[in-house]
């Protein structure tokens, strides 16, 4: 009996040592995640605290039959106003149990909330059962001082100032991106009907850039779809890293102080959740030729090293033969976002019984401005949308802000302004070091 009691107690005394040393293993790890976390906002000035949201609603409008599309504002950093168009399902025609999820749309360079997949998206998920955001990024649409698409007024490269870094500016760009993001998460959060557990953040391109940096930063965020992109390199200089795009090159190259960037960025979305990356074997604008399944396959598995597990560890979709390209409308990207977030009007056997749009067809059948390179068949063109019947919402249909209430808050909108500001905090970095 005596052996046996003590036998029992080394036993106790063996498990308690093991699950202490699981505890110091995990409490370590989440530690260096932490650090990591603190270590990519303050290279890319996100602040500790987002500033208050001062979100306001100037007016709603129903773009087709079961949605409608709210024209909103609200508070980025600098004190800068995102506008935004937020697609719900119609409560006075549509009804549902429980809460909505909710799904932030990124845009790619040059895009914006007027941009196809911007809107079609916010119809196609709004009618599923979700509420989205869609918002023009720093320097498109409403905020520019030409409210137009296409500016790219972001992408110059702007000379900092003696004595400040060349690549600040960059990172100060990319840092307003990710809180325009984060803010728009902040958004969906504050709506009583949204499930704060189910958000899920579409990016693409660029967009897809933003979204990876911020899935790994913003834990309230549940799923993460990237579509062409998530070519995230290691300590090697890559892809994101060479760019001559200040929104892209400076905040990459500044997390060179990680160490195997691609590896712990996917890790830290890992910690959060989901994430799905999809793109085409022929994408020469994401160099997919350098970044075959294998490329994947290495990072994920370094990925995996850091965490311990592959649980949540992303997982990726190649298309054989295809370009750059907003996937997630399709059917495979619709589904993967049903895995996680469960849309309140739509299942998993509608959405695969669903018909499909091909958009270049409804593009010149809608009058919907797509660039000619785009309208491809191997690129946006030839995309087979999940959905059908979807208008082409008129321009003016997605201005946020009436002609005199623009002018009188551009100070706060355009990139322009945001830009002085900016200037003005580099030039403060050395008067006052």
């Amino acid at each position: 009996m005596r052996r046996r009691l003590l036998a029992v107690a080394a036993l106790g005394l063996l498990l308690s040592s093991s699950v202490s040393a699981m505890a110091g293993l995990l409490h370590r790890r989440a530690e260096r995640f932490a650090a990591w976390r603190a270590t990519i906002r303050h290279h890319l000035y996100v602040p500790d605290q987002l500033p208050p949201l001062e979100a306001k609603r100037w007016s709603t409008f129903s773009p087709t039959p079961g949605v409608l599309a709210d024209r909103v504002t609200y508070q980025s950093a600098s004190g800068m106003l995102v506008p935004a168009i937020v697609y719900r399902p119609d409560p006075a025609v549509t009804h549902w149990r429980g809460r909505l999820p909710g799904i932030v749309v990124v845009n790619g360079h040059g895009s914006d909330k007027f941009g196809w997949y911007a809107f079609y998206s916010g119809m196609l998920f709004a009618k599923a059962g979700a509420v989205v955001v869609t918002y023009d990024p720093i320097g498109e649409g409403e905020r520019n001082l030409h409210r137009a698409s296409r500016a790219s007024s972001h992408d110059q490269n702007v000379a900092t100032p003696p004595g400040v870094p060349a690549d600040d500016w960059g990172q100060r760009l990319a840092g307003l991106m990710q809180v325009d993001l984060m803010q728009a998460v902040s958004y969906l959060i504050a709506q009583p009907e949204v499930d704060p557990r189910r958000i899920a953040t579409v990016g693409y391109s660029m967009g897809s850039f933003v979204s990876g940096i911020t899935g790994a930063i913003d834990t309230r965020i549940h799923a993460v779809l990237l579509s062409g992109g998530g070519v995230f390199d290691g300590v090697e200089p890559g892809y994101f890293d060479a760019s001559k795009l200040p929104c892209q090159g400076a905040p990459m190259r500044s997390l060179r102080v990680l160490g195997d960037r691609g590896a712990i960025l996917y890790a830290l979305n890992a910690e959060r959740g989901p994430m799905l990356v999809m793109n085409g074997s022929g994408d020469t604008v994401m160099d997919m030729e350098h970044h075959p399944p294998a490329w994947f396959d290495q990072v994920r598995a370094r990925a995996i090293a850091l965490r311990g597990t592959n649980k949540n560890i992303f997982v990726n979709i190649l298309y054989p033969g295809i370009s750059h390209r907003t996937s997630w409308v399709n059917r495979d990207g619709v589904l993967w976002l049903e895995d996680q977030l469960h849309f309140a009007l739509w299942s998993r056997s509608q959405i695969l019984a669903a018909p499909v749009t091909h958009i270049s067809t409804w593009a010149k059948a809608n009058d919907v401005d797509i660039t000619r390179s785009y309208m491809r068949e191997d690129r946006e063109g030839g995309l087979d949308a999940v959905g059908s019947g979807f208008p082409g919402i008129p321009r003016k249909d997605l201005m946020v802000l009436p002609d005199a209430e623009w002018s009188a808050l551009q100070d706060r909108l355009t990139y322009e302004s945001w830009a002085a500001k900016t200037m003005a905090a580099e030039r403060a970095m050395v008067a006052h070091p």
